[in-house]
């Protein structure tokens, strides 16, 4: 039998027919993605296996650094053929890494290649990918049909134009490309050198000549306008821990203009600034019926001689241990004492916090809207079987995993979409295990209608994008 076979990680009947029969063929709506817009927009096509499969994947990066690769073939001046023969000797270490699931799980679904990779057959997978990605099928339009997506919502600076996603929207893809409203630049106020030049890219992208502080603000407003005008229904922040110290807009106001004399705010000074600009941001979603994303305790840039040598995003980040819960409560207190907590959606890095996420999820539950406060499918370190099944449970054990809104991909990658059917076949097994337990009642409509729902259905529903 084959390694990625029919009934791959589904170990009972049951858990085969929820898969089978209610999950597998549902549509993707990728809520959360880094595709490159300019990718989607030029429907690109990859020259070779390394451009589509090892370009920018620091997973795999911190796998062959780990296996004793150099540098040079991993984010260093190799060919590419010659970082792909690096992957390749590297994959039979990964066994028990979900890289390994991962590989041949994409081999399989893209190219048809159902081999175990490894040195001894790399030189065969890297001709037989090629000849295919020459084709129209593996072109960044081809894959998205291929898995049946229906929308992607990339990550976007507030400073960008958008200019890729205009040009998608009249280009007939059928897959929608939403933006996301993603601020984080605008706390940077402890770094007044970057701080300030993108203040100037965010007032031309605006027509707002920043001169003070309430400017700032006006264009930031009219950038999230701009943005809901190109169907952005999301907004979403990466954050080590949630930003919730008391901060008036004077104070507020003073700190920006030492940052803009290039006086560098303190830690404390850059708290109070970005807890100001949250809750901003916050009642300028709920305004427009958005979504928040709270993607909270990721430590990152641990390597500071690799920082300074690769630059940040090459793999040198892990999960963070900074407390959570009181700021967290805070903040969402704040919005809802306002009437302007938007749904949101609280991703955590740390499983040690489960428990105290989807608990605090619980808190603000308004009953209207079901499922408004999400615990969010487990991310980055946590995208994988154990860690989505910790997730699920702590969801089930404390809140609605029947409002669930499921999986995302978080990457920058068009090989990434077999994640989703990972992320589905660990769900179906997990019901399934309970239901031959006798924990769940053998009702495969209600407990297969769940799971479908969970695939596609909520997140559609709860977005409210256009599609």
């Amino acid at each position: 039998m084959s390694f990625i076979h029919d009934d791959f990680l589904l170990s009972g009947a049951a858990a085969r027919r929820l898969y089978h029969d209610y999950c597998q063929d549902e549509p993707i709506l990728d809520y959360h993605c880094h595709l490159p817009p300019k990718d989607v927009a030029e429907n690109r096509r990859f020259a070779n296996l390394f451009e589509i499969w090892l370009e920018g994947d620091h997973y795999k990066w911190r796998a062959m650094r780990a296996n004793g690769v150099s540098e040079e073939l991993v984010t260093g001046q190799a060919a590419p053929k010659e970082k792909f023969l690096a992957w390749a000797r590297t994959v039979p270490a990964t066994l028990r890494n979900p890289l390994y699931h991962w590989t041949h799980l994409e081999l399989k679904r893209y190219f048809g290649i159902d081999e175990l990779l490894d040195a001894s057959n790399a030189e065969q997978v890297w001709s037989k990918a090629n000849e295919q990605l020459a084709g129209e099928g593996l072109r960044a339009w081809g894959i998205l049909d291929r898995f049946q997506v229906k929308a992607v919502c990339t990550t976007d600076d507030p400073a960008d134009d958008l200019g890729w996603h205009k040009q998608t929207a009249s280009s007939g893809l059928k897959t929608k490309m939403f933006p996301t409203f993603r601020p984080d630049r605008a706390f940077a106020v402890h770094q007044p050198e970057a701080f300030n030049e993108w203040l100037g890219r965010l007032g031309k992208a605006s027509g707002v000549d920043i001169t003070g502080f309430a400017a700032f603000l006006d264009a930031l407003k009219r950038r999230h306008d701009f943005f809901h005008a190109m169907g952005c229904r999301l907004s979403d922040h990466g954050l080590n821990a949630s930003f919730a110290q008391p901060c008036s807009e004077e104070r507020a106001a003073e700190i920006f203009e030492r940052s803009r004399a290039f006086i560098p705010a303190s830690a404390q000074e850059q708290a109070q600034f970005a807890s100001f600009l949250m809750l901003y941001f916050g009642r300028l979603d709920a305004e427009k019926g958005w979504t928040k994303q709270l993607h909270l305790m990721a430590q990152r840039s641990n390597n500071t001689r690799r920082l300074k040598e690769l630059g940040p995003d090459t793999g040198f980040d892990s999960i963070g241990d900074l407390p959570q819960i009181d700021a967290l409560s805070k903040y969402l207190d704040t919005l809802e004492q306002e009437g302007a907590l938007p749904k949101t959606i609280l991703y955590n890095l740390n499983p040690a916090w489960n428990y105290a996420f989807a608990t605090m999820a619980g808190n603000f539950q308004d009953g209207k809207t079901a499922g408004k406060i999400q615990f969010g499918s487990g991310w980055w370190f946590l995208d994988q079987k154990e860690a989505m099944e910790w997730q699920m449970n702590a969801l089930s054990n404390c809140g609605l995993l029947s409002r669930f809104v499921g999986m995302l991909t978080d990457s920058r990658s068009f090989m990434s979409y077999p994640r989703h059917e990972y992320f589905r076949r660990t769900l179906c097994n997990l019901l399934g295990e309970d239901m031959d337990k006798g924990l769940l009642p053998g009702d495969f409509g209600m407990v297969g209608g769940m799971a479908k729902s969970i695939c596609y259905q909520n997140a559609k529903e709860y977005f409210g994008l256009a599609l």
